[in-house]
Order: C-alpha cells, then sequence, then structure tokens
C-alpha cells in the first residue's frame, strides 16, 4: 500500500494515524473515567491521570503530523460525489475535530502549569506553559471538562457521519480510510 494519499485512497500514513488517533482518545478518555472509579490518594488513580496526560500529549503531537499529511499529500475524492452542502459540513467537521485535538491537550497542558505541577510526558518533564494560578486553573479545568464532553459528541458524529454514508448512501466513504485486505 502506498504511503502517500491518492485521489481515490488514503494512504497507509493517514489510515494508520486515524486508527492512532481513536485508539489514543479512546486511551484518554478511559483513563480519566476509570480513575473517578479508583479511591482518592491511591496509586491507581493517580497512574490512571498520568497516563491520560501523556496520552493526551502524544494526540497533541500526532495531530500536527496528521495536518502535515493532509496538507501536503491529496484528499481522496469520493465517489460517488457528494452534495455540495454534505462537502461542506464534511469540512466544518473535520476543522471542529481538528481544533477539538488541538486545544484539548493544550488546556490539559494549561491546566497542569497553572495548578503549578509536573507535565509528565513518558519520562520527561515538559516545561509549564503558564505560571502557578490557582483559580485560573480551575477556570481552564472547567472549559477543558466541558470540551472534553463535547468530544464525544463530535466523535460520535462523525462515525455516525461515515457509517451512514457506507450503509445507506453506499458510497467509498469509509473504505477510503480502512486498511486494505489481502485478497484470500
Amino acid at each position: 500500500m502506498n504511503w502517500n494519499n491518492t485521489t481515490n485512497r488514503y494512504g497507509s500514513l493517514s489510515i494508520s494515524l486515524h486508527w492512532l488517533m481513536l485508539a489514543l482518545l479512546i486511551g484518554v478518555y478511559a483513563c480519566i473515567n476509570l480513575h473517578e472509579l479508583a479511591p482518592r490518594g491511591s496509586d491507581v488513580r493517580a497512574d490512571l491521570k498520568t497516563w491520560h496526560f501523556m496520552l493526551g500529549l502524544t494526540v497533541f503531537a500526532l495531530v500536527f503530523l496528521r495536518l502535515a499529511v493532509r496538507l501536503v499529500t491529496p484528499s481522496p475524492q469520493m465517489n460517488p460525489q457528494i452534495a455540495a452542502w454534505q462537502r461542506h459540513l464534511a469540512h466544518l467537521m473535520h476543522g471542529a475535530l481538528y481544533a477539538f485535538l488541538i486545544l484539548m491537550p493544550l488546556l490539559g497542558w494549561l491546566t497542569l502549569s497553572a495548578a503549578g505541577k509536573v507535565i509528565p510526558f513518558f519520562g520527561l518533564e515538559l516545561p509549564a506553559l503558564i505560571g502557578p494560578d490557582k483559580a485560573l486553573g480551575e477556570s481552564i479545568e472547567d472549559i477543558h471538562s466541558t470540551i472534553g464532553t463535547v468530544g464525544y459528541y463530535l466523535i460520535g458524529l462523525h462515525a455516525a457521519a461515515a457509517l451512514y454514508h457506507h450503509y445507506f448512501v453506499q458510497d467509498d466513504t469509509l473504505r477510503r480510510m480502512l486498511p486494505l485486505r489481502k485478497k484470500s
């Protein structure tokens, strides 16, 4: 399979990054939701929060690679073509998803910075983006949490649209982003 996108299919790099980002987002959400089940002050709770931070920052790093690939390789054409209003809606949805993938980790990093906490990243400590400010940190954390809830809807709508196109419109929207299967 070609690493680069072609006019009719996403390349293996775009496909791999797409599904890796989904796996990372599942991990990010799982860690933050599961940490609530662990007793306060426990190692499990602390570890889940640390993994939430690190996976979120991994999303932050990879989204820029994804955007670079998107900018330098062609986007595959849909077959059959969709209506202009659907194309515009798809562009808005992708823009919202990219904004989400950039904004959420950045807000998390700012939250930790304002709380004066260490920003862990797989054995490294990233620098604080702002100085300690408890009130500001709590405000940023509230925004981070609210946008995190919005993320469920964005991701759900994105998946629902792909399934709608696959099963009802019966175009190649979903197939263009699936790994190629070996013919038996």
